[in-house]
């Protein structure tokens, strides 16, 4: 017998978080690793605002592509919330609320790529600034997206933490999951503050922490269809 919350049942929770987290596989990677790497140059300002003045569509495909990951976000947490609450319900609460601040912080952090857009294809702004002006308006948009958002995975690394403990807690999801859950949590963590608290620290390691997403990603889809009261 199926648990229902809500009308929700577990198994239907289980499998739209699993494919929320999977549009994000596919989304986040595609604007991250494939389209700004492609266009956007930190250290020469010039080659980028000619990079993306040259392929405005790809740019536009790239902040859709982080428009649908945030917005997965939002669906993610929920469909968890909804997961995890016959565990304890304030703190699954809780985990979600943690979810949809990162998601918000996120969504406000995507409106710098927005003005990047609008500075760079409004004939008005080209002729308003100055070049050097204009470099470097875009330049720290640009720069500002990535700080306001790798700011909002410190909120996303506490909800991991919160719900490796939930996943841990209950009893229809393997324990392991809650403990990758946690050391992806910590890895976030981690990522987040080194600048601020430990700048010259390695924590190369870190980055290896994120497969717990996957894994769990992973056993939504293929195991979560199996839940049971």
């Amino acid at each position: 017998m199926t648990t229902v919350t809500n009308n929700i049942s577990l198994r239907r929770a289980a499998l739209i978080a699993g494919l929320g987290l999977l549009i994000m596989v596919i989304a986040a990677p595609f604007a991250e690793l494939f389209v700004f790497p492609k266009l956007i140059v930190l250290d020469n300002a010039v080659k980028t605002i000619q990079n993306i003045i040259a392929n405005k569509t790809l740019f536009i495909s790239g902040i859709f592509g982080y428009l649908i990951t945030f917005i997965c976000d939002i669906v993610v947490a929920w469909a968890l919330y909804v997961l995890l609450k016959p565990v304890n319900e304030d703190l699954s609460l809780l985990t979600s609320w943690f979810r949809l601040v990162y998601a918000v912080i996120s969504l406000v952090a995507l409106l710098n790529l927005v003005s990047v857009f609008r500075l760079l294809n409004n004939s008005d702004y080209l002729t308003l600034f100055q070049q050097d002006q204009l470099r470097a308006k875009v330049m720290f948009f640009l720069r500002a997206f990535r700080d306001h958002w790798y700011f909002g995975l410190l909120f996303f690394g506490i909800h991991l933490l919160i719900l490796g403990y939930l996943v841990i807690r209950s009893k229809y999801i393997p324990k392991i999951l809650g403990i990758l859950l946690i050391i992806a949590g910590l890895g976030y963590l981690l990522t987040t503050l080194k600048p601020y608290l430990f700048p010259g620290i390695n924590i190369d390691f870190a980055m290896y922490t994120y497969y717990g997403e996957l894994i769990f990603m992973l056993w939504l889809l293929i195991r979560g269809s199996r839940i049971k009261e």
